[in-house]
């Protein structure tokens, strides 16, 4: 689907005031006049992006690299070297995501004010305070400037700046032109920041800080209850010894005194709505939001199939990360052929030297996110409360690092300067009257490039596990991958620490004492994994990795999982023993829901009770009505979804009363979705009494049916009576891409899906971000794989050029396209060549 570049002219430069707000006022609206030359502004974005022919010189080059673009605008790079195929790669990237680029590696790197102002001033403090800057400078200068690692992010730089290099002010992408500032050359570094980035966005849950809080408002043993154990459904993803979920629906502790021990550290720490946040996003005012203060909505899907299990007797992989659905896309579809060396294709992150999720001639795979905690805080004594320059540690004083961090605006201004100070075990920074330091393996990552590097040499899917595990730390994944030899496996790979005393990550430790430090790692036996599993097939979906009754060595409570989509997923898969590919596609965007099958009817049946016990109300009949109705699925032309989940945000609000503290009107906290199952099954249990109706006291049959009613009553005030004005489900929820500067102009236009929360496709919309299916891949490994994949946007970051939204219809649609896999430049057919480029040296 092609931009209308002068309509997008237009409303960026004469309708400055309304799109620019929604980059929340970056800097001040360019003057009209060079926004609207035609020799140097947006509409010299309107020149074709990939012209049929083209060459270009890199350094460092050993031989001419052939690319050769297909019709689905994938670069197929066939080079002499792994190093020459590196510069190709950054090349490419940069020629179609160059902004991405920056803007993705300055997130991580603290910097952002430098490009936008001062807007972003609360996204690289938060960056910087979490130590990410810090720990990428630390890593490049401990590499070895003749180290393959080094190596390949300097030729990756290479790529990037020789066509940085190449361009006119005219060819400036025209984020660059908005925001009046030069693309900035790529060093090595920016690589290792965007890898912290990553880990931010994956691997940064501080549950210590909610269950002190909740304690302090229920009391220990109830708040442990909903943030210190592990799920009450288990389908892990280590496959455990039985062919059905594992259900422990006991009652919930009921509420109970705060705990006068947490009490006195929430006040140590600071009283408000936003002072128990480490950095958290929640603390972000929505209006000044920039950009990647991200709103955290992530899911991802993986599955494989063994051949006993395929209808084609061969294995079968899928593999649908669920991030932010970014204009450009966070993923760049690329293939890479180095003869005798590597043979690869897939998805690159743009700033990332490598494929971060595809396939080779042997195997492929894919990763979901573990959501092992892997951050911890201690409660350090300082010397002095203010300025602080030493700590004690087991009856001595330790200095501590001081690190001052300057930001500074477009024109190199000074705005701020603060400083963060370092223990041993991390970052520290101040919360209240406490001082608090942080340990966090993103902080101790930085080898992952090496791993992937490695296991793409890997013949089989037991050796891609075995070279990632040895490189790989942060952020840890559940990497699933199968082979063209059969073979199907899974391995929660990462450093997943080990406390002292077989503690659990869930305290704010006494940071006095060594004695509470981290004492190790699990070690890769012990990482949850499975390799052919008896079933047939194995599956993540973000929910536990391994059944805590098998392994009780602590990975994460509740709070870091979902159940729904892993009981959705094992489901599908173990009812079917000829899965076929296209199966596996329209799993992708399978609108079933076991969140909905479980809950929906609670409502109906609270309103039946209602009904029999006299309430009259033909708002909660009508609903209850249409609930009845409803499949539970959540295709695009439903109207019983709206209304599920609305009655769901109103019981969430209704229900976790006891979380509200003194002075505010919502929940501090509250607890996993999940815990509503045990509830449900207490029909009496005090915590479904919402404490502020004082005069009555509610059952569950009291508060879901008063729920469903609100929801009805609000559903209809908003859209209309459903029977004249159906609240489909797609015309409500769409899914819809944004710019990655919030630009409207250059959004993707409202896309009506099958699926939502809970389900396999679990797309989440809000007026700043929306996130789903980022790539959807589905590989039969035959002799040579087969590949189907499809991510929602275009290969150009251009937002006047075709390859923009291309592939956005095909995205909404569920389909996938056909993946061009040659083995030599002469394999791709001369109708299926879009464009060429060479590169020489």
């Amino acid at each position: 689907m092609a931009r209308n570049i002068p309509v997008a002219a237009l409303c960026l430069a004469v309708g400055a005031g309304a799109t620019w707000a929604g980059i929340g006022g970056i800097g001040e609206v360019p003057p009209l006049g060079a926004l609207l030359s035609p020799a140097v502004g947006l509409w010299a974005n309107t020149t074709n992006d990939l012209p049929a022919t083209a060459s270009a010189k890199i350094p460092g080059l050993t031989d001419a690299v052939d690319i050769r673009y297909d019709a689905r605008s994938v670069p197929h790079i066939f080079a002499a070297t792994e190093l020459d195929a590196v510069r190709a790669l950054g090349y490419v990237v940069a020629r179609d995501r160059l902004f991405q680029l920056e803007l993705q590696s300055r997130a991580g790197e603290g910097t952002l004010t430098e490009l936008v102002g001062d807007v972003a001033l609360m996204a690289d403090q938060e960056t910087r305070h979490l130590g990410m800057p810090r720990a990428a400078e630390q890593r490049m200068r401990a590499l070895d400037t003749s180290s393959m690692h080094y190596r390949i992010l300097a030729a990756y730089a290479d790529g990037i700046n020789t066509y940085r290099r190449s361009l006119s002010t005219a060819q400036w992408p025209m984020e660059y032109k908005l925001l009046q500032r030069p693309p900035r050359e790529w060093l090595p570094v920016h690589a290792m920041h965007l890898l912290n980035r990553m880990g931010y966005t994956l691997a940064h849950s501080p549950i210590e800080l909610d269950l002190l809080q909740a304690r302090a408002l229920v009391g220990d043993s109830a708040a442990r209850a909903f943030w210190d154990s592990s799920s009450p459904v288990q389908e892990p993803i280590q496959p455990a010894p039985r062919s059905a979920p594992r259900e422990a629906l006991s009652a919930v502790p009921a509420p109970g005194a705060p705990d006068t021990a947490a009490l006195r550290q929430v006040a140590a720490l600071g009283h408000g709505a936003g002072a128990l946040r480490w950095s958290r996003d929640a603390t972000v005012d929505p209006e000044s939001r920039f950009a990647l203060q991200q709103e955290r909505a992530f899911a991802s899907n993986n599955w494989a199939v063994a051949p006993g299990r395929s209808a084609s007797g061969r294995a079968l992989l899928a593999g649908d990360p669920h991030l932010e659905l970014t204009l450009p896309s966070i993923w760049f579809e690329v293939h890479l052929v180095v003869p005798g060396v590597m043979d690869v294709g897939g998805v690159t992150i743009p700033g990332l030297p490598g494929v971060t999720i595809g396939y080779t001639r042997a195997l492929a795979w894919s990763f979901t996110n573990t959501g092992a905690d892997v951050m911890d805080f201690w409660r350090e004594t300082v010397d002095n409360a203010t300025r602080p320059t030493r700590y004690q540690l087991d009856g001595a004083w330790q200095p501590l690092e001081a690190r001052v961090e300057s930001y500074r605006d477009k024109a190199g201004r000074l705005v701020a300067t603060d400083t963060v100070y370092y223990t041993h075990r991390g970052p520290m920074r101040k919360q209240g009257r406490e001082w608090l330091s942080m340990r966090w393996t993103v902080l101790e990552a930085g080898n992952e490039l090496m791993g992937f590097f490695a296991a793409l040499r890997a013949p089989s899917a037991a050796g891609f596990l075995d070279s990632l595990a040895v490189y790989y730390t942060a952020p840890a994944q559940n990497m699933i991958v199968a082979d063209t030899a059969g073979t199907i496996a899974i391995r929660s790979t990462g450093k997943h620490p080990i406390r002292a005393r077989q503690g659990r990550g869930t305290e704010i430790l006494d940071g006095s004492t060594r004695a509470n430090d981290w004492i190790g790692f699990r070690t890769v036996a012990q990482y949850p994994q499975s390799l052919n599993p008896a079933q047939g097939f194995l599956a993540s979906a973000n929910q536990e990795p391994v059944d805590p009754l098998l392994d009780s060595l602590y990975l994460g409570t509740d709070v870091h999982y979902e159940i729904w989509r892993g009981l959705q997923v094992n489901r599908l898969l173990r009812a079917d023993s000829r899965v076929t590919p296209d199966k596996m596609r329209r799993m992708h965007t399978d609108p079933g829901s076991v969140r909905a099958e479980r809950l929906a009817p609670a409502f109906v049946a609270a309103a039946d009770a209602r009904r029999l016990q006299g309430d009259t109300s033909r708002s909660l009949a009508a609903a209850a009505a249409m609930l009845r109705a409803w499949d539970m699925r959540y295709t695009k032309d439903n109207t019983g979804a709206r209304l599920f989940e609305t009655a769901m945000g109103r019981t969430v609000s209704l229900l976790w009363d006891e979380f509200i503290p003194p002075g505010e009107s919502a929940p501090m906290v509250r607890p996993s979705e999940s815990r509503l199952l045990q509830l449900v099954r207490d029909s009496a249990s005090v915590w479904w009494d919402d404490r502020r109706t004082a005069s009555v006291r509610e059952d569950r049959d009291a508060l879901l049916a008063r729920a469903l009613r609100a929801a009805y009553d609000t559903l209809r005030a908003e859209f209309g009576d459903p029977a004249q004005s159906p609240w489909t489900w797609g015309t409500v929820a769409p899914a819809r891409p944004r710019h990655l500067l919030r630009l409207d102009g250059f959004a993707a236009p409202p896309t009506p899906i099958d699926g939502g929360r809970g389900t396999l496709n679990p797309s989440v919309g809000s007026a700043y971000a929306n996130f789903g299916a980022s790539w959807r891949m589905v590989v039969e490994l035959d002799g040579t794989p087969r590949i189907h994949a499809v991510y929602p946007g275009g290969q150009s970051g251009n937002p006047a050029s075709p390859r923009y939204l291309d592939r956005l219809a095909l995205w909404g649609n569920g389909a996938l396209d056909s993946v061009r896999t040659p083995r030599t430049a002469s394999e791709l057919a001369a109708s299926d060549v879009r464009a060429v480029l060479t590169l020489t040296r």
